[in-house]
């Protein structure tokens, strides 16, 4: 049933709840896709029956909801959808990606040995002085680049060499790193903060300077706890969120 083809009821719920809701739905169904102007203020009033606060109402709580951004002009347009990653699970983004129905991607900026950082060599935990190896990528769905990662390996990870770009533009990171060490990734620990995007970031992201982006740093272990990899990985906010499930004890 199209969106707009009953009347709003008449109950305890707000009119603009409603034709929010309806318009989520929409959304949801495909109905408005990605780029799309939803009606606007004058014509969802003239429908309903409410008024331009009513009805803009509505659509402040859909932009709130990060599915529309207002665009001077062109009203309120539907964004791409968000990707949700759960926190309890620990997964490569090529598979976060394909559980959601999106297609995983990435784009290699570079592989080389580097001296760690010293936060990378307090994720590792290894000496300030070591050199290991450092991959640098773009992070795609859907051909859309939705996060930039800085990778730092644990030298016990590179028994067989380094990756190549190809190497990780064609696979998983973490599916080399278990091939070429013998090791799989399975626990982890991470911290999430907020942080405005600079110029280089803002760049690759498609961004402008000072926009937020999610920033999840991450020391990723093996079954014995043997540490394999830190990573900083900076996700655009408008594209991605994480979900935690809570359970009240």
């Amino acid at each position: 049933m199209p969106w707009d083809d009953e009347d709003l009821e008449t109950g305890p719920l707000p009119k603009w709840f409603q034709i929010a809701d309806r318009l989520r739905r929409a959304i949801e169904k495909g109905e408005f896709t990605e780029g799309d102007a939803l009606p606007s203020e004058a014509v969802l009033g003239r429908r309903f029956g409410v008024s331009r606060t009513t009805a803009r109402s509505a659509l402040d709580d859909l932009e709130n909801a990060r599915l529309v951004a207002r665009a001077s002009g062109r009203g309120s347009i539907v964004l791409a959808p968000q990707v949700d990653q759960p926190l309890n699970l620990l997964s490569g983004f090529g598979d976060d990606m394909r559980s959601r129905g999106l297609r995983p991607g990435a784009r290699t900026l570079f592989v080389r040995a580097a001296r760690v950082t010293s936060e990378a060599a307090a994720g590792l935990g290894v000496d300030p002085a070591t050199h290991t190896t450092c991959v640098q990528r773009l992070l795609l769905a859907d051909g859309t680049a939705i996060a930039h990662s800085v990778v730092w390996l644990h030298p016990a990870t590179l028994t067989a060499g380094q990756p190549t770009p190809g190497d990780l533009d064609d696979g998983s990171l973490y599916a080399w790193i278990e091939r070429a060490s013998g090791l799989r990734i399975a626990s982890g620990s991470q911290f999430i903060e907020a942080e405005a995007a600079g110029e280089e970031l803002a760049r690759h992201l498609g961004l402008s300077p000072g926009d937020p982006v999610i920033t999840a740093r991450r020391t990723s272990r093996a079954e014995g706890g043997q540490v394999l990899e830190y990573v900083a990985t900076r996700y655009r906010a408008d594209r991605y969120r994480f979900r935690v499930e809570l359970v009240r004890p």
